[in-house]
């Protein structure tokens, strides 16, 4: 019998700041070593200092905590070997770049080398809260608003607006646009869109896609119009299963009083208390639901 015959896949994960990029890897590598559930990808081997580094993240992840925002390591990317039913063997790289880098790129236009050169090729798993996401302020919805209240004076315009002020869907859109072109990437790849902490807004009935379509609309419609040469799929995940404790590391001082403590979960023990960890994972697809983290992985590689 020949040798499985392994290729070089590379993903790179994506995403602005709280957007779930860290909380996804800690699951994945939960769920790729669970023998006790189904996927259609398997471990096969990893590097030595990337197990290091996942053991950190995965151990706040069975806690039910908030990965801490700041880098667990010095690490540029995280490199694991899958497998797929037939034996055969495929490389995902994935960089564990902070959100700040991404959001560098939008609000400063500066971009690292590591990070450039991450992006150059290779398909995409772009992120998004879809429980954060920032709206535009449309002028139509303004002024319903002014003439609801009796108000006819129009409000006064930010000052100091800048770059991160801008909407969600238009800080991707550029993000996207930037690693479609030379020197950041090239055109024509893969895209995965995840809309995570997926719980907290699947009480508005709509499929990922249809959520896509109508809470980011422009992020939407330059993925169908194909300029750039996506080829798209939209899900849906839950890769915590819930609330979760907060991390006292993320908590925002205050003035006279210091670091606030971080509320706790409502859902947190509960997680806690899940037999098989991995049980806690929920990826939606369409009318689809699993907790197999590898099914978007398995089509970004072919």
């Amino acid at each position: 019998m020949a040798d499985a015959k392994t290729d070089h896949v590379s993903i790179s994960v994506i995403g602005l700041p709280g957007s779930g990029k860290t909380t996804f890897l800690a699951a994945l590598w939960e769920l790729v070593g669970e023998r006790r559930v189904t996927k259609v990808l398997t471990f096969d081997t990893i590097g030595e200092n990337d197990h290091s580094y996942l053991r950190k993240i995965v151990a706040v992840w069975r806690k039910a905590t908030e990965q801490a925002r700041t880098r667990l390591t010095g690490l540029s990317a995280v490199k694991m070997n899958l497998k797929d039913a037939e034996g055969g063997v495929v490389q995902i790289t994935m960089p564990d770049a902070p959100g700040e880098d991404f959001r560098a790129m939008w609000e400063d236009r500066e971009l690292g080398r590591v990070l450039g050169e991450s992006l150059a090729d290779g398909n995409i798993l772009l992120f998004v809260n879809g429980n954060k996401v920032k709206a535009p302020a449309w002028v139509a919805e303004r002024a319903a608003q002014r003439k609801a209240t009796g108000r006819q004076k129009a409000e006064t315009l930010p000052k100091g607006w800048n770059p991160s002020l801008a909407p969600t869907q238009v800080q991707l859109v550029d993000l996207l646009q930037l690693i479609s072109h030379a020197p950041v990437g090239a055109a024509r790849r893969k895209i995965v869109v995840m809309i995570s902490a997926w719980d907290k807004v699947e009480g508005e009935k709509l499929a990922p896609d249809a959520f896509l379509k109508e809470k980011l609309p422009l992020l939407a419609q330059y993925l169908e119009a194909g300029r750039d040469g996506w080829t798209s799929r939209v899900y849906g995940v839950s890769a915590q299963g819930g609330e979760y404790d907060g991390n006292d590391a993320n908590s925002e001082p205050v003035e006279g009083r210091g670091p606030q403590k971080a509320g706790k979960g409502r859902d947190a023990d509960r997680l806690r208390e899940v037999g098989i960890p991995a049980d806690r994972i929920r990826l939606v697809f369409g009318e689809k639901a699993s907790n197999d983290l590898t099914e978007p992985l398995q089509w970004l590689m072919y």
